[in-house]
């Protein structure tokens, strides 16, 4: 399948989120056109100011609602490549109106109609649909899937690109608007992602470009007015480092695999331009850690750390050097496959805290 090159147009759906603003940008340095879809005009101002040095070769497009059949009908047109990152994020999630619905699009399986779940699947299914139609040029889709399609909480594995979260779709199925906001965050995305690959199955025969998906673990340059405006990962760093009122608990045992959003921006440009991706999922993560360690990497930063309106917190230093690591990956495929360099915690920490103080955090 032939892949694209320098001065190709891409579409990046969703192109204000936090980790798409990164893959725009990312993108553009590389030399390409982007054409980015946001919900307004009024969520493309900052968009087009922050990227206007680049001219023509940064272009944004409304898509109101993504949900829609043909919301990407004109989007797709003239692109050779997509990047689908609109999905919602966010661990408190209700129910939009709480029913059973029927999905079709997942093997007739019932479903609740969340407030994650329906943007998550058919935002998904919908921008394939026009690539269908409509992406004449289009040589490969990368969908942002996540880490959270991957895992299942409690189960002591080392995780693989085989794996699935069937527990976090049973959770919801059973529990409905009971169940917790994590649980169904992730079941959104594994059924996004299983709404992808069920989509592309059945008709890659028919089409003239191939499917990757892309599997990070959650990880400021993005619109934000105030601290309560960041978005969820970046939001538990800084009350985890920067809090002061974590539990021992909390630090010494609780955390996540990690990526620099940095990182993730450079898989999606790798996952385009690497033949061999697709058809892929790939699991891109940096490692596991506990929230310990990101305070011990942010203490331990040479020179220190410039922050004149908060302090780091000290938690219970080297704690996470034995602390069983929470979740593990196999990321043997991305390195095969993608040659993806990661950023350390030394300079994740450094960089993190620097654009806090930037912003008067």
């Amino acid at each position: 399948m032939p892949t694209i090159s320098t001065g190709d147009k891409v579409l990046v759906s969703g192109a204000n989120g936090f980790i798409a603003i990164w893959v725009v940008r990312k993108f553009l340095e590389k030399g390409y056109a982007v054409r980015g879809t946001v919900r307004s005009s009024d969520k493309g101002k900052y968009l087009e100011d922050y990227f206007k040095l680049y001219g023509d070769k940064f272009e944004i497009v409304v898509v109101e609602d993504i949900t829609k059949e043909g919301a990407f009908d004109e989007a797709v047109k003239g692109v050779d490549a997509i990047a689908h990152t609109a999905s919602p994020f966010y661990l408190t999630a209700a129910s939009a109106d709480g029913k059973i619905i029927l999905n079709e699009s997942i093997n007739g399986q019932l479903i609740y109609g969340l407030e994650l779940i329906g943007p998550a699947v058919n935002g998904t299914v919908s921008i394939l649909k026009s690539a269908v139609k409509n992406g004449q040029a289009v040589k490969r889709v990368v969908v942002t899937s996540s880490c959270a399609s991957v895992l299942e909480v409690g189960v002591d594995k080392i995780f693989t690109e085989l794996n699935w979260n069937e527990l976090a779709i049973s959770e919801v199925k059973e529990q409905g608007d009971a169940a917790p906001g994590p649980s169904k965050y992730r079941a959104s995305k594994t059924l996004a992602e299983k709404a992808a690959w069920e989509f592309y199955e059945k008709n890659k025969a028919n089409i003239k470009w191939d499917l990757s998906v892309l599997n990070p673990p959650f990880p400021a340059i993005h619109e934000i007015k105030n601290l309560d405006a960041l978005n969820a990962s970046s939001r538990q760093w800084y009350d985890a480092v920067l809090g002061n009122t974590q539990s021992e608990t909390f630090l010494k045992v609780q955390g996540s695999a990690y990526i620099d959003v940095r990182d993730v921006a450079e898989a999606h440009t790798l996952a385009l331009e690497k033949e061999a991706a697709g058809g892929e999922r790939i699991i891109i993560s940096a490692g596991s850690c506990v929230w310990q360690d990101w305070i011990d990497a942010a203490n331990a930063l040479s020179p220190p750390a410039v922050l004149s309106r908060s302090k780091i917190a000290v938690g219970f230093p080297g704690a996470g050097k034995t602390a069983k690591a929470p979740v593990e990956y196999n990321t043997s495929k991305a390195a095969r496959i993608l040659g993806l360099k990661y950023y350390t915690k030394e300079e994740v920490a450094r960089d993190t805290l620097a654009d806090f103080e930037r912003r008067g955090w």
